[in-house]
């Protein structure tokens, strides 16, 4: 990736929130980064979380409930496998990191850092919302980096992304008491409507800032969908002391 098509993708990210790069890892990487995850799935390796656990729309109402034991993430991506933590820390994303915060990079092992696995059936649909909600950073300033692993399609429950929306000062009263931005609300039905859904191929990457809107679907497919979601921000913006951002050592790459 050249540097000039790196300042301009970074340029894209600031102006509308998020910013696609088609093909930044090779098929045949993503295919042993899925093999990888389909194997730690079958053995449920800890840690994990279970959309029982987290209730949204559409998941099973306790891990007794049919696909009560339906793994929505695989926690801790960057420890499971040196492959995982291979992606985490890889040139191109110091290299694209460095530019867009203009010092070194720290990755945080608190947020993300996990494979998203989207079921059929019991794959729950995630409402609007800010990733920033429930993170305490000196600034509102990181950047997330989505690795479609396969094809993510509105179909199989793919990510949507309001442009724009990262450096709109929505109030509280915007959003319910979990935090998740009101569809119900006029005054932001505008903004749901805006939203777009990228399609990815395997190895295509979505970078999006911390204050972007965004929603993802059920997964109406026959096969599970595998995002690997890594969260980074500069050296200096660091998580506050004693809350969860803090609870994880970061990597400094």
């Amino acid at each position: 990736m050249s540097f000039h098509s790196k300042k301009e993708q970074i340029q894209t990210l600031r102006e509308q929130g998020f910013v696609v790069v088609p093909g930044l890892v090779s098929p045949e990487r993503c295919a042993e980064l899925k093999q990888i995850a389909q194997q730690q799935l079958q053995e449920a390796a800890a840690p994990i979380e279970f959309e029982a656990d987290l209730q949204y729309p559409g998941a099973p109402s306790s891990k007794h409930a049919p696909g009560g034991h339906t793994v929505r993430r695989l926690l801790d991506a960057y420890g499971r496998h040196p492959a995982f933590a291979r992606w985490a820390t890889a040139p191109e994303i110091r290299g694209w990191m460095e530019l867009y915060f203009g010092e070194e990079p720290r990755l945080s092992r608190a947020h993300h850092n996990c494979m998203m696995t989207k079921h059929p059936a019991y794959g729950s649909l995630t409402g609007w919302h800010r990733d920033v909600r429930y993170w305490s950073f000196e600034r509102d300033d990181l950047v997330s980096v989505w690795l479609a692993v396969g094809s993510e399609t509105v179909d199989n429950g793919a990510l949507w992304l309001v442009p724009k929306s990262h450096s709109e000062p929505f109030t509280s009263d915007r959003f319910d008491e979990a935090k998740f931005f009101r569809s119900d609300l006029e005054e932001n039905q505008a903004w749901i409507r805006a939203a777009v859904s990228p399609e990815l191929k395997a190895g295509d990457v979505v970078f999006f800032h911390c204050n972007t809107l965004h929603s993802a679907g059920k997964n109406l497919s026959d096969q599970v969908k595998f995002s690997l979601v890594y969260t980074y921000h500069g050296a200096s913006n660091v998580p506050l002391p004693g809350t969860r951002s803090a609870a994880k050592p970061e990597v400094a790459f």
